[in-house]
């Protein structure tokens, strides 16, 4: 297609709203893909982080109680 104008080029021959909104709606998507995976990864690493915490606690809890029993 060959345009004559600007107007012309963002009327994309009457398609123009259905092409820019396309194309604004990809662009706002792959903006927001890595702000997202960026947060998931985040809230994945401090919920391992917690994770480990109260495991190690747990452990330290467990292991003086059973090293008392055995000096008997």
């Amino acid at each position: 297609m060959h345009w004559n104008s600007l107007a012309e080029f963002l009327a994309m021959g009457k398609h123009g709203l259905y092409v820019w909104g396309s194309v604004l709606v990809m662009a706002g998507v792959m903006l927001a893909e890595p702000m997202l995976i960026r947060r998931s990864r985040r809230r994945l690493v401090e919920r391992l982080r917690r994770q480990y915490r109260a495991e190690r606690s747990e452990a330290r809890a467990v292991s003086p109680s059973s090293s008392s029993g055995s000096s008997a």
